[in-house]
């Protein structure tokens, strides 16, 4: 008998929800197929009912983080978050400590930069609206392109920098002014 068509996107989740934590965690290089599939309590042959290829299978995963339903700790209400616009809110949980521990369903934007620009362009397009949800979100509140733009950076660049020396009191301060910095943009958007 058949498998259902919700069975096959269970499955599909699964598989994307396995990927999207091993490829942020270890990178596209350090994943296989057999480790992605054996995550997610499949097998292998699995796989090609689903994604023609890894890299179909990590630009989906990459898209993923996008998803309602794919969980990420780091971004859980916050007290006091009703008071706060959603570009704060994100601003506040994209500089936790929650998030800059979480190595695998924090925000590919993080994790993922160097292996996207050694990628092809259907991996590059999916980090590339990965970023621009987050410029539009911030875009909505701040009402200008450019600041929203700078917001991103700080947000991304600061975290990163900060994840690569972890560790030290360098990953602290770097983390800190960058917090710093995007609280200052945010203040002050037009009222």
């Amino acid at each position: 008998m058949p498998y259902t068509a919700d069975h096959k996107q269970a499955t599909r989740r699964r598989i994307l929800e396995s990927a999207r934590r091993l490829f942020n965690d270890k990178g596209f290089a350090e994943v296989s197929i057999d480790k992605v599939m054996d995550k997610a309590g499949l097998t292998r042959g699995g796989f090609y009912r689903h994604f023609r290829d890894k890299s179909e299978l990590y630009a989906e995963a990459v898209r993923w983080f996008l998803c309602p339903e794919a969980p990420k700790p780091w971004q859980k209400r916050r007290r006091g978050a009703n008071r706060k616009t959603q570009a704060e809110r994100i601003v506040d949980s994209y500089f936790s400590l929650d998030h800059f521990g979480d190595r695998e369903s924090c925000c590919p934007l993080l994790t993922l930069p160097a292996d996207i620009a050694r990628s092809n362009d259907e991996v590059r397009s999916a980090y590339g609206a990965v970023l621009m949800k987050l410029v539009t979100i911030f875009e909505a509140d701040l009402g200008d392109k450019d600041e929203a733009l700078s917001l991103a950076a700080l947000c991304v660049g600061g975290m990163v920098l900060s994840r690569s020396v972890e560790g030290s009191a360098l990953a602290q301060a770097l983390r800190g002014a960058a917090y710093r910095q995007a609280q200052n943009v945010l203040k002050a958007r037009p009222c």
